[in-house]
C-alpha cells in the first residue's frame, strides 16, 4: 500500500476514536491468521519477514 494511503486511513481512524486499525487486505489476513495459528508459527513468519535483506522496494 502507498504510505500516504495508510496514513490517511490511520488518521481517519484516530479522528473516529478507533483504538486500532489495520490497513490493507494482506495485513488484515495476517492479523486474522495470527489469532488462530500457534504462536510458534506466527513467530517464524515474523522472523522471515523481519530478517535483514528482506525489505521490498515500494
Amino acid at each position: 500500500m502507498d504510505p500516504a494511503e495508510v496514513a490517511q486511513i490511520g488518521f481517519k481512524a484516530m479522528q473516529d476514536g478507533e483504538a486500532d486499525v489495520v490497513a490493507g487486505l494482506k495485513n488484515k489476513l495476517q492479523v486474522a491468521m495470527a489469532k488462530i495459528l500457534p504462536s510458534q508459527v506466527t513467530a517464524e513468519q515474523h522472523r522471515k519477514l523481519a530478517a535483514p535483506g528482506t525489505a521490498q522496494d515500494g
